[in-house]
């Protein structure tokens, strides 16, 4: 294996290089697990905050990173999905499905995807995810999915294509 060079690190993120090729990745997480949550009443679960680095409001599924916290570490996948899906939306699966495993982006980050599919939802609590994360919470009903994303992406909100890679993995909503 090529020797990686630290050009730059935060507690959060650092920016390498191997041979001519710089990237950034986690310091503390190689990995993150989206999360496709659909209802009984086949709702999908959708959360919505402002990102920084694209200074907008993000129309997501429910997400978050693998062993970033001391905590945290040496968790499973599925455990992290489960975890991230009841912080962010209240909601636990009695389902957890593993749809895909994916570089987030290839060219950037060392940072894998993990695509869940979660089903048999029981709703513990509101959501919202955790102190400072300010997440709403949406149920959208899988017929009118595509108008609905169509609208807040008409508001200035951007859509994560996660949202879309999910539910054709999961066959969901033709």
């Amino acid at each position: 294996m090529t020797a990686i060079e630290t050009l730059f690190e935060t507690r959060w993120l650092g920016l390498y290089r191997i041979g001519r090729w710089d990237f950034v990745r986690r310091p503390q997480a190689d990995a993150c697990v989206g999360i496709l949550a659909v209802t009984a009443a086949n709702e999908v679960v959708l959360i919505e905050q402002f990102r920084i680095p694209v200074q907008r409001r993000a129309i997501e599924i429910p997400a978050g990173l693998v062993g970033d916290e001391e905590k945290h570490r040496g968790e499973s996948l599925a455990t992290t999905a489960r975890r991230e899906l009841l912080e962010e939306t209240g909601y636990r699966a009695a389902e957890m499905r593993p749809l895909l495993a994916t570089p987030t982006s290839a060219g950037m980050t060392s940072e894998f995807t993990h695509l869940f599919h979660a089903t048999g939802l029981i709703r513990e609590h509101e959501g919202g995810g955790i102190a400072g994360e300010e997440i709403i919470v949406h149920h959208v009903p899988v017929s009118g999915l595509r108008p609905w994303l169509a609208a807040k992406e008409a508001e200035g909100a951007t859509i994560d294509f996660k949202i879309h890679a999910a539910l054709w993995l999961a066959r969901i909503g033709g």
